[in-house]
């Protein structure tokens, strides 16, 4: 199972808790800071197609 490391949203009232939570202005930055944030975090990121990217590690960290 994969583990939530980062959320990116234009619609910060619809995102909360456990992972840190980046709130941008717009699509075009939305997706910038999704792809940057994926290399940096070496996750995948995952958009909802709602307003969302979800970056999720799916290493085995066992």
């Amino acid at each position: 199972m994969g583990k939530i490391v980062a959320i990116v949203t234009a619609v910060g009232n619809q995102v909360a808790g456990g992972a840190p939570i980046f709130i941008v202005g717009s699509p075009e930055e939305q997706q910038k800071v999704a792809f940057k944030l994926e290399k940096i975090l070496d996750a995948s990121a995952h958009d909802l197609q709602n307003g969302t990217f979800v970056l999720v590690d799916h290493k085995d960290h066992s």
